[in-house]
Formats: structure tokens, C-alpha cells, sequence
């Protein structure tokens, strides 16, 4: 019985180190986009394609700056 605690306990450990590393190596899921934002982002792409967008240089020319 002593033998299959200390088994366990061991598997344990190496769990926990294996959970250890992949924490480390997860993506932060705030650098993937949600679909709201995948959409604005396409629609953001089919603008500027378009030409329906401005550069910041023609906005403050625009506005005097």
C-alpha cells in the first residue's frame, strides 16, 4: 500500500510539472480576436481596398493640423 501511495504521489508531481509548463507555453487568450472583432477587422481590409479609408496625414491635413 505504501509502494502505490508513493506511486501516486510521483505521478502527481509529474502532472503537475507537465500542467506547469503548459500554463507557460498557453497563449494569452486575449491575442485572439472574437468574432466581433475578426469582422470589423475584414471590414476595416475591404475599406482600404476600396479606397473608402484615409491615412492620419490627409486627416490632419484636413483638420489643420
Amino acid at each position: 500500500m505504501e509502494t502505490q501511495t508513493k506511486q501516486i504521489l510521483q505521478e502527481l508531481k509529474e502532472l503537475r510539472k507537465e500542467v506547469m509548463a503548459i500554463k507557460e507555453h498557453m497563449p494569452d487568450k486575449d491575442m485572439f480576436l472574437s468574432g466581433q472583432e475578426e469582422q470589423i477587422v475584414l471590414a476595416s481590409y475591404e475599406n482600404e481596398q476600396k479606397g473608402k479609408t484615409l491615412s492620419s496625414a490627409k486627416i490632419r491635413k484636413e483638420l489643420g493640423l
